[in-house]
């Protein structure tokens, strides 16, 4: 491997980067520790539990379910899945 200049400078400004440098630049993910990876929000994630759809419902189920305030999106899905327990769609 040959010598490289420094990405910076005595004074700590960094250098104008070449192709050189892009071509030996690494990912985070294979840098730095999975402590900190996770802590950044850059760790490996899980798919998501919940699935983000379009939902027509009557005005009155909306406004009766919001009215229970925060997390009312949530008590919807559980009350299908309540409803689910007991039907076959």
């Amino acid at each position: 491997m040959a010598n490289r200049l420094p990405l910076t400078d005595e004074e700590g400004e960094v250098r104008e980067l070449n192709e050189d440098d892009f071509a030996h630049f690494r990912p985070a993910t294979e840098i730095l520790p999975p402590s900190l990876l996770q802590k950044l929000g850059m760790a490996s994630q899980s798919p998501p539990a919940t699935e983000s759809v379009t939902l027509r419902l009557s005005r009155e189920v909306v406004e009766r379910f919001r009215a229970t305030g925060n997390g009312w999106q949530m008590r919807v899905d559980d009350a299908l899945k309540e409803w689910l327990r007991s039907h076959s769609p």
